[in-house]
C-alpha cells in the first residue's frame, strides 16, 4: 500500500482529478481542491467511490488558490484529515487566450496569480509539513507552453516559464529538505482546459490526463537517490499540419 499523503490542487477535473484518482489507487489519500464546492462535493464522492467508499480516503475543499489566508487552512485541514502531507501537487491552473493588444487587467491577473502566485502561497504553506514528513515531494504541472510560446498565449506562456523557473530554484532551496521538486511539462491535452467537450474535435492524438498521472506516479515511485527534475511529456504522434 501506498504511504502517499497527496494534496492535489485543481482536483475536481481532467489532470488534477486523473492525478487523484491514481494516487488513490496505488492505495494513498487525497486532499483536492476546486473553486466550486458543488464540484468539489462531485468529484470526492467519485473518488470515494474508486476507494471502495472508504471516506477517510479522499477529502476535499472549495479553495482559490490566489487566497493566501484560504491555502493556509487548506495544509492545515489536509494534515489533520491525512494525517501528514507529504505530497503535494501544484496543478490548479486557468487561461486566458487573447492578444496582449487586448487583454484585461484582470486576464493577466487571474493567469498570473493562479498558475504562479498560487504555486508559490500554496509551496510556501506545505514546506513545514513536507519537510516534518520526510522523503517528501512537490510536483508542479507546468506545460510546454513555458518552453514553446505561441501568439494570444502571453499571459499563460509566462505563467508557466516562471512555473518552471520557481520549480527549478525551489528544488536546490528544499532537496537537503528531503523534498525532491519536480516540474512536469505537457504538451497538448485533450482536457475541459482546451475546450468543453473532449473527444469532439479529433482530440484522440493528445495527451489525456491519465498519461499525464502515469508520470507523476512514476516520479513518486523513484528511488530516493534520484530526481527527475524535469519532465518533458508530448503526445507521440502528434496531427500533422
Amino acid at each position: 500500500m501506498s504511504s502517499h499523503l497527496a494534496i492535489v490542487t485543481g482536483g475536481t477535473r481532467g489532470i488534477g482529478y486523473a492525478i487523484a484518482h491514481t494516487i488513490l489507487a496505488a492505495g494513498g489519500r487525497v486532499m483536492i481542491t476546486g473553486r466550486d464546492q458543488r464540484g468539489v462535493d462531485a468529484a470526492v464522492r467519485t473518488l470515494q467511490a474508486a476507494a471502495g467508499g472508504d471516506a477517510t480516503r479522499a477529502f476535499g475543499a472549495a479553495v482559490d488558490v490566489r487566497d493566501k489566508n484560504a491555502v493556509v487552512q487548506l495544509v492545515a485541514l489536509a494534515a489533520m484529515k491525512l494525517g501528514g502531507v507529504n505530497v503535494l501537487i501544484n496543478n490548479a491552473g486557468v487561461g486566458a487566450f487573447t492578444d496582449v493588444a487586448s487583454m484585461t487587467d484582470e486576464d493577466w491577473a487571474s493567469v498570473i496569480d493562479t498558475n504562479l502566485t498560487g504555486v508559490f502561497y500554496c509551496t510556501r504553506a506545505a514546506i513545514p509539513e513536507l519537510r516534518k514528513a520526510r522523503g517528501s515531494w512537490i510536483i508542479n504541472i507546468a506545460s510546454l507552453a513555458g518552453r514553446n510560446y505561441f501568439p494570444n498565449g502571453a499571459a499563460y506562456c509566462a505563467s508557466k516559464a516562471g512555473l518552471i523557473a520557481f520549480s527549478e530554484s525551489l528544488m536546490q532551496e528544499v532537496r537537503y529538505d528531503d523534498i525532491r521538486v519536480s516540474v512536469v511539462m505537457p504538451g497538448s491535452v485533450a482536457t475541459e482546459f482546451n475546450h468543453p467537450a473532449p473527444g469532439a474535435r479529433d482530440d484522440d492524438w493528445k495527451l489525456t490526463g491519465d498519461d499525464v498521472a502515469e508520470v507523476v506516479m512514476d516520479l513518486l515511485r523513484h528511488p530516493g537517490r534520484s530526481l527527475p527534475s524535469r519532465v518533458e511529456i508530448r503526445p507521440s504522434k502528434p496531427k500533422k499540419g
